[in-house]
Order: structure tokens, then C-alpha cells, then sequence
């Protein structure tokens, strides 16, 4: 997301690394319910963890309110930097719906979870995966009936349009001038869509269940690589009737990306796990390990240096974005090239930044 969120120039942008303009979906697309997922698949293992060093239930739950309430502020302190304007500061975005989803993921967990004993007398937790594969299936389908039954005033019921759907109505009605500044009549990591992004996460935590399982490397990939596949078809088979959507994060659209998710994890888990082909992956640990700080340093680097203008040497007024894109990108390939040229320029930025941090085993931890 780095990469696709920094291009040199918003007109000149490779198809892939936009996102769909509605319904369908480009490999941009993927990779925010791609995280969701995995924070799901990484809270199974961090609570495991935590239940086998004796954390008690009660622990676990103020650690989630804790981080969610924490993420929620950082999302909130990137959508109004560097104004801070209050008065139509966005209050939903990308790191406040991940802190709704693991709050009510987390929470979830915990209630659905049982301890026990091994033979070591160490305590290891289980969820109950027949529970949590029925609020998927109650979130998505209920979701659909949301979107297709009940009518908006004004529209009636049913439309899936920008401005016209139950979410968008929902988003103008609780957080009237507080959307995305880009549309300002719906917002893409609105309210209503955030039921759903729920379900990506609960995806998310019955792979990592089954990845804890005892069973061999072989079938764990087997299996996460058969599930993906089923979900795959099943989103684009179910596309004609409620379309493959991101900004509507509809049901088909978690069934399509999750399958999609479950796909890779299977083949980075056989290539990394089971092969044991580790090192192509070192640099993306540069980012993964500090994920958060990652996202954080790229957003800010980037408002800091599109927002504030100085006069260069002949008197124009410029951004630091614009100087370095337009003196050291533009005059050397085309237009497309310079763009994406530019976004992979900012990529290893963000990675400098990163390296001192990882070099140190500085992981910055919420």
C-alpha cells in the first residue's frame, strides 16, 4: 500500500495499482482485507502464546480494548495531521476499522475459547471454529439482506450505487461531514461495511486455528489452499447477484479476498515452513516486523512533503513531492514510468527509515 498510495503523479498510474472505480476488483484491492486476515491468523498464535505463559482472560481483554483504542487514535491523529481540523476531521479510516475489527475479533476469541491442560501441564487455548464459521456466515448473510432489502429514504431499497446504499446513508446520517474527503457522501471504511470486514478477520483466526492444529505441514497447506480455492468460486459465482465490491466490502467481496488470502498463505507457508526458502523474505521483515510504524512514517513523510511549499530558485512556489519528482523522475522515462518510478523511490525511503529500527531489534509494539 505504500507503494500504491505514493505514485508522482495520481493521473499516471498503472490499472493494477489503482483500485476498481466500483464493482470488481484489481490486485490493489487485495491487499487491505489480505492484512485483516492476517491480523486475525496472528492473534490465534499471540494469544496462544500468551494463554501458555498463564495470561488470565481478563488480561487478554483490557490488552484489546488497550491496542484497539490505540490504533483507533493513531488513524484519527493521521486523518486530521496537519490541521487538525475538528470540524470535519474523518473519523473512520484504514487503521480505525482494523481496531474495530480486532476489538470485536479479539473479543469474540476470548468468549469463544476454552482452555486446557497438556500432558506438560502447560495451558493452551482453543476456539470453537463451528461458532465463529456461524457469525461469518450470519455477518455476510445478514449484510446482504441489509444492502438488498431495507430502503433508503429518498432511494428505496436495494441500489448499490455510490451515493444511494444503506451504507452510505448510514455514514451521512451518524457522521455527517466527518466522511472522506474524497466523496464526502459515503465513505469506504464506513460503518455499516465494517460488519463484514469483521468476518475477513474471523477468516483471518479459523486459518490460524488451523494452522495451530496437530496436524502434518503437508495437509495444513493442503487444506488452507483447498479452503481458498472454495471461497474463491464462490465469490465470483455469487458476483452477478451482489457484486465483488471493496468500498461496500460485500459479502462476495470477503468470500473473493479471503479465498484469495487463504491461497497465498498456503503457498507462503509451504515455500517458507515446510521448504524452509527464507531468504528472498528478509526485506520484507523490515516492514512486517513494524508494520504499524511503517504505515504511520509513510503517511506522514507523505503529507509533509505534498503540504508544504517553499520557493525554489526561480521564485516558484513547490512541494518537496513535486521538486523531487519533477527534477529527478519526470525528464527520464514516460509519464507512467516516472510515476511508478517515483513510488518505488518512496517505498525504499520508508525501508531506510524502517532499517535502523529492525538492525536494532526495535520493534515498536501497541
Amino acid at each position: 500500500m505504500i507503494l500504491v498510495n505514493d505514485p508522482g503523479s495520481w493521473s499516471h498510474i498503472y490499472p493494477p495499482l489503482e483500485h476498481a472505480e466500483w464493482n470488481g476488483w484489481t490486485p490493489t484491492d487485495l491487499i487491505f482485507p489480505a492484512f485483516l486476515f492476517m491480523v486475525g491468523v496472528s492473534m490465534t498464535l499471540s494469544f496462544a502464546s500468551r494463554v501458555s505463559r498463564g495470561i488470565s482472560r481478563r488480561a487478554l481483554a483490557m490488552h484489546i480494548v488497550r491496542r484497539s483504542a490505540l490504533i483507533f487514535a493513531i488513524g484519527l491523529f493521521l486523518n486530521g495531521f496537519p490541521s487538525f481540523d475538528f470540524d470535519s476531521i474523518r473519523i473512520m479510516g484504514v487503521l480505525q476499522r482494523i481496531a474495530v475489527c480486532y476489538f470485536v475479533g479479539g473479543i469474540l476469541y476470548l468468549i469463544l475459547s476454552v482452555r486446557k491442560e497438556n500432558a506438560d501441564s502447560l495451558q493452551k487455548v482453543k476456539s470453537n471454529a463451528s461458532a465463529i464459521a456461524g457469525i461469518i456466515l450470519f455477518l455476510l448473510v445478514g449484510y446482504w439482506a441489509l444492502m438488498t432489502f431495507v430502503p433508503v429514504p429518498g432511494y428505496g431499497a436495494g441500489h448499490l450505487g455510490k451515493d444511494d446504499n444503506l451504507g452510505a446513508y448510514v455514514d451521512r446520517t451518524l457522521m455527517p461531514g466527518h466522511l472522506w474527503s474524497e466523496s464526502v457522501t459515503w465513505d469506504p471504511e464506513g460503518l455499516l461495511s465494517t460488519l463484514p470486514a469483521i468476518a475477513t478477520l474471523l477468516i483471518g483466526i479459523l486459518a490460524g486455528e488451523w494452522l495451530r492444529s496437530d496436524r502434518n505441514g503437508t495437509r495444513k497447506a493442503a487444506g488452507l489452499a483447498a479452503s481458498g480455492l472454495i471461497l474463491l468460486t464462490a465469490g465470483r459465482m455469487l458476483h452477478p447477484y451482489f457484486p465483488i465490491n471493496k468500498n461496500l466490502w460485500t459479502s462476495t467481496f470477503v468470500l473473493f479476498t479471503g479465498g484469495f488470502s487463504l491461497v497465498l498463505l498456503a503457498a507462503f507457508y509451504w515455500a517458507v515452513d515446510l521448504r524452509g526458502w527464507r531468504k528472498w523474505a528478509a526485506p520484507w521483515l523490515v516492514f512486517g516486523m513494524n508494520a504499524i510504524l511503517a504505515y504511520v512514517l509513510a503517511a506522514l513523510v507523505s503529507e509533509v512533503s505534498t503540504d508544504f511549499e517553499f520557493t525554489n530558485s526561480r521564485g516558484r512556489s513547490q512541494t518537496l513531492h513535486g521538486w523531487i519528482y519533477e527534477g529527478y523522475f519526470v525528464p527520464h522515462a514516460s509519464p507512467v514510468n516516472a510515476s511508478l518510478a517515483f513510488a518505488v523511490f518512496f517505498v525504499l525511503v520508508i525501508f531506510l527509515l524502517l532499517w535502523p529500527f529492525y538492525k536494532g531489534r526495535i520493534f515498536v509494539r501497541i
